[in-house]
């Protein structure tokens, strides 16, 4: 797996919703492992993870949550994170900015 599989956009997202540096550096490894659990998905990586962290809104509970919710279901979570309809590369760029 591509050490940069957390883009440079969504680790600013990251330290933007997780301002504290440990937990940020945290969610950054956790988003790592979540991307090598779900290559089988053939999705875009940094959706998959940028989904994680919408869901979250900040909260480290919530993230959790996203990243079960991940596991059991990939598709469940592109819906919940607001990136499961055709529209996902607009949206993206909305949530984390331009690439």
């Amino acid at each position: 797996m591509d050490e940069d599989v957390v883009s440079a956009r969504l680790h600013s997202r990251v330290r933007r919703d997780f301002p504290d540096a440990d937990v940020a550096r945290g969610i950054v490894g956790a988003l790592r492992v979540l991307a090598v659990q779900l290559e089988g998905s053939l999705q875009s990586a940094e959706r998959l993870l940028a989904a994680a962290v919408v869901i979250a809104a900040g909260d480290v509970d919530r993230f959790r949550s996203a990243v079960r919710l991940a596991r059991t279901d990939w598709r469940d979570l592109l819906m919940a994170g607001g990136l499961g309809h055709a529209d996902w590369p607009r949206v993206l760029d909305e949530e984390l900015g331009p690439r």
